[in-house]
Formats: C-alpha cells, sequence, structure tokens
C-alpha cells in the first residue's frame, strides 16, 4: 500500500504508524491524476494494476479492494474497474452528491452523472418508478487502473463533459477507454461528501 498525498500533515501520519507514502503535487485537479504521477515516482511499468482509494471512502470493506483488482485483471479489454451498488431510495436517485453509472448488456459502463439516469419518462416520479421495479445504480469512487491508461489519463486536458459534472471518470469514456462496472460484493457506506457525511463517519469509527 502506497499513500499519495500533498499534505505534509498525512504524510508524517502515515510515517508515524509505518505506512509508506508518496508526496505529490498540489495542483493535481482529480485522483487519478495524483495516482498516475505516484505511478511515475514508483517506476510502475505500464501493466501494472493499481487500486486507488480515495481517502473520502473510509468505510471500503477490504474485499471490495481485491474484487475491482480482479474484474480488471480478468478483462484484457478493460483499462479502467469500478463497483456499484443498488439504489433503494428516491432521496439517494435525487441527490447530484450521489453518482449514478449506466451500464451495457456486458457491465461496462456507458456513463456517470449526478443527475437522474435513466430517467422515468413513463413513471409518476422516481418513487414510483422504484416501486414499479426501475433500478439505479450508485457508483462507488474506488478504481483499478492500468498504469498505461492512467499515465494517458494524467496527459490528457479536461473533457468537457468531466467539467461539467465535476467527473473524472468521464475523460476516461470520453477518450475512448473503457470502465468495466460490478456490484459490490459487500455493502458499501455512502462516502464522504458532505459535512453531515464527516459527522457520520466520525460517529460510526468512534
Amino acid at each position: 500500500m502506497v499513500i499519495a498525498t500533498d499534505s505534509k500533515e498525512i504524510f508524517e501520519a502515515a510515517a508515524s504508524f509505518g505506512a509508506e507514502a508518496v508526496m505529490t503535487d498540489a495542483g493535481h485537479e482529480s485522483g487519478s491524476d495524483r495516482i498516475a504521477e505516484c505511478a511515475d515516482l514508483k517506476g510502475w511499468g505500464d501493466q501494472t494494476l493499481i487500486v486507488n482509494l480515495q481517502g473520502d471512502e473510509p468505510l471500503m470493506p477490504p474485499a471490495c479492494l481485491d474484487q475491482a483488482a480482479g474484474l480488471l485483471q480478468q478483462d484484457q479489454s478493460a483499462d479502467i474497474a469500478s463497483l456499484y451498488w443498488p439504489i433503494s431510495t428516491a432521496v439517494e436517485v435525487e441527490d447530484p452528491n450521489v453518482v449514478k453509472v449506466v451500464v451495457d448488456q456486458q457491465g461496462a459502463a456507458l456513463y456517470f452523472s449526478r443527475a437522474i439516469i435513466p430517467f422515468p419518462r413513463g413513471s409518476a416520479g422516481v418513487g414510483q418508478a422504484l416501486v414499479e421495479g426501475v433500478s439505479w445504480k450508485r457508483h462507488i469512487g474506488l478504481y483499478a487502473y492500468r498504469a498505461g491508461a492512467l499515465r494517458a489519463f494524467a496527459g490528457m486536458q479536461a473533457t468537457p463533459l468531466e467539467s461539467l459534472e465535476k467527473l473524472e471518470q468521464l475523460r476516461f469514456l470520453e477518450s475512448g477507454r473503457r470502465i468495466v462496472m460490478a456490484r459490490a460484493s459487500e455493502f458499501i457506506p455512502a462516502g464522504v461528501d458532505t459535512p453531515e457525511d464527516l459527522e457520520r463517519v466520525q460517529k460510526l469509527l468512534s
């Protein structure tokens, strides 16, 4: 495990409990850009599989890390792997902090959005659509990459959809990269996106 950070405080905290950490540039716009620099600093080859657990997912089950790596290892046509979890409430579907993903019949991502995708045009609202069996998928902020795809990502400018939605994974899709998805093998609690989320997680960890 390597902790990539631009924070001296985090770097020193990692060292205090024996973790390996690398200092990266403070100007990165996304976690993927930061991990790409880490891959260069560590000298990892283009076929090296990297699992990126972001700091805003402190409750991630370890089994899901192995699952994401296994997905990518098994699919040689994919550049990235990630996970999702079914959404069960209308509040989550309608929340722009909950990123939704739509996948094709082979499990590859078609699009990610903060909006309601798919949109239940024929139903009387999201709640009714859920009752009727329509399903939505919450994207989990966990990625496995091949280092070469990650370097290509970091070498590109932010793409229009990425900039609009503020979702870095859209840069991969806009550049023609394939993201393979699967339902998480274990329930993954929501990450930390708001002050309320932080308070919730702090209570759980205490």
